[in-house]
């Protein structure tokens, strides 16, 4: 438990990384319900004073991100998987409340990642959302969310697995075991994390956007032509609803596949730390980010679920006749490995920097010396093991995609950036009349955050053990069974 205390350095060395001059600390921007631009005079930091450890001591800078390659890193780690849920959740709840839905949580998205830009402006010293959470509440809560934050990336690559195992499922007709299909996703993933550096990360974002948007057009089109796979009536059309009630429980589930399309905020602050000039770059490459994925989400699920009708899959690729699903799926390989990446190389590298400090080596950190690649290597090795067993035990994706929602998800989106919100305006809340709406509304996230574990974990558990009931192709944990939907 000793491990998430080590995470960062002591609150002295928050100046490191940009260059923050204190001026009036009372100050509150009555527009903004924050502490006032005047506080803090932001400037360039020199490339001394940059990135703590990945600033380049005893190695290369691995400072090397600008806006442009930070917008396809976030793109890389927010596309993907999380896309492959949302026709199914317009189909559940219908295209009026779906739509309202997404753009809603792309605007709470927004806003949250923005105060974490906010508190990382002051504590430069920051690599992660743990060190965010020790700044703000100590060692409890860097303990708390250190656990949290680790289970969340091991739950994503899990989540790539599950995907990638249904797309070998689809492609070969069920030719082998399913967890012979995970073994070779988690095989394919431990190669692909070699690279220490995230830049390797956003090399991919281009060919992650072909991939997705590929594998969406083809099965479009292929809807176009022909009906869904699963349509055997030859006058066959699609229904479409433009509202529908079709119970709480599923209600709720569509609520978390779409807030899991929205859930990249664990890995916004790893990014800061591996840009030039996150404080003048990282608001630019969050607005389009937000604003991109919630056009694209809505253009994907509105097609998609307009042209399947009730015959809408997930993932949604499987609402294709047979061989356009088969191809489709072939194509969004490529996304579905990056978003594995993007994801697990942050958790990694997390629990890289806090072993590394623990054998006095952080002057290794960006060295190609044997220690530091052993414990890399050994990093990731483990990650992955422990990825395979949730893979495993979780083999539905739509299960596991309501079940991280519900958890880990909710904090790392919502909780925490309304916690930080609390810490650094601790005794203002009441201020005034605009203050106390920031308050209102920072603690309205918390409980809406609260209201997701609770809620969320009891839906999506619920529909898991109805599916393993069901005896269909998954019956169980560890099963070999057919887990894609062709």
């Amino acid at each position: 438990m000793s491990a998430p205390n080590e995470a960062i350095d002591s609150a002295s060395h928050a100046e490191k990384g940009l260059t923050l001059d204190r001026k009036d600390s009372n100050k509150i921007d009555h527009d903004s319900g924050h502490e006032t631009g005047t506080d803090f005079d932001i400037k360039p930091a020199t490339s001394e004073e940059v990135g703590g450890v990945f600033g380049g001591e005893g190695g290369k800078n691995l400072r090397v991100m600008g806006r442009w390659s930070t917008l396809f890193a976030l793109l890389t780690n927010q596309f993907g998987i999380a896309a492959l849920g949302l026709p199914s959740a317009f189909r559940d709840i219908g295209l009026i409340p779906a739509i309202i839905t997404t753009w809603g949580a792309a605007a709470l998205a927004w806003y949250t990642g923005y105060e974490l830009y906010r508190f990382y402006c002051r504590h430069p010293h920051c690599i992660t959302v743990i060190d965010m959470a020790k700044v703000a509440g100590g060692r409890t809560w860097g303990i708390i969310v250190a656990i949290a934050f680790l289970i969340q990336m091991i739950m994503c690559c899990a989540s790539a697995s599950v995907t990638l195992s249904i797309a070998f499922n689809s492609i070969s007709d069920h030719a082998m075991c399913t967890v012979g299909f995970i073994g070779i996703a988690t095989i394919v993933s431990f190669v692909l994390f070699m690279p220490r550096t995230m830049k390797f990360v956003a090399q991919s974002g281009v060919p992650t956007l072909i991939s997705i948007v590929g594998a969406v057009l083809i099965t479009m089109i292929s809807l176009g032509i022909s009906n869904p796979v699963q349509a055997t009536e030859e006058d066959w059309k699609p229904q479409i609803n433009i509202v529908n009630n079709p119970g709480f429980r599923t209600i709720f589930n569509s609520v978390l596949k779409i807030v899991w399309a929205f859930a990249g905020h664990h890995a916004f602050v790893s990014y800061m730390a591996e840009m030039r000039d996150p404080v003048k770059d990282f608001p630019f490459a969050l607005s389009w980010l937000m604003a991109i994925a919630a056009a694209f989400y809505s253009f994907l699920a509105i097609g998609i679920y307009c042209l399947a009708g009730e015959y809408t899959t997930s993932p949604a690729l499987g609402s294709a006749p047979r061989i356009p699903a088969k191809v489709a799926y072939g194509v969004v390989i490529p996304a579905i490995l990056t978003a594995a990446l993007a994801n697990g190389h942050i958790g990694i590298k997390y629990v890289f920097v806090v072993a590394m400090r623990k054998m006095n080596a952080l002057n290794e950190i960006t060295a190609n010396t044997p220690r530091a690649w052993g414990t890399w290597l050994g990093t990731v090795t483990v990650f992955w093991l422990l990825s395979f067993i949730l893979s495993n035990a979780i083999p539905i994706f739509d299960s596991l995609v309501s079940i991280q929602s519900a958890t880990t998800y909710a904090w790392f989106s919502f909780r925490i950036s309304g916690a930080l919100w609390l810490s650094w305006n601790k005794g203002s809340y009441f201020r005034d009349w605009k203050q106390k709406c920031f308050f209102c509304l920072n603690v309205s996230i918390i409980g809406w955050a609260l209201f997701l574990n609770g809620c969320g974990l009891w839906s999506s558990i619920t529909e898991m053990l109805d599916i393993f009931a069901s005896g269909g192709g998954v019956s169980g944990s560890f099963s070999c069974g057919d887990n894609a939907s062709l």
